[in-house]
């Protein structure tokens, strides 16, 4: 890669950090933002697996409500929803 390739892929990984979320922290060095990296590693501890599923969307607009009104984490309402499923 020449170099003015290299300096235009610096300059949108740049860009790219500004633009993401929790950019109002950009450049200090005490902002507690978890990348995916270690966010993935923190959820295999907790022996957590992504499963995506498709769901009607009138579905998943109820299930976005109770969370709400709940105060709970989506993840936590519908595992919670399908454990007692399965256990019935």
């Amino acid at each position: 890669m020449k170099k003015t390739g290299m300096a235009k892929s610096d300059a949108k990984k740049l860009m790219g950090k500004m633009v993401a979320p929790g950019a109002a922290g950009f450049g200090n060095a005490d902002n507690a933002i978890v990348d995916r990296r270690e966010q993935r590693k923190r959820d295999q501890a907790l022996g957590l697996v992504p499963f995506a599923v498709k769901l009607n969307s009138d579905l998943v607009l109820q299930l976005q409500t109770l969370a709400k009104e709940r105060d709970a984490d989506l993840n936590e309402v519908v595992a919670e929803l399908l454990a007692k499923a399965l256990a019935a």
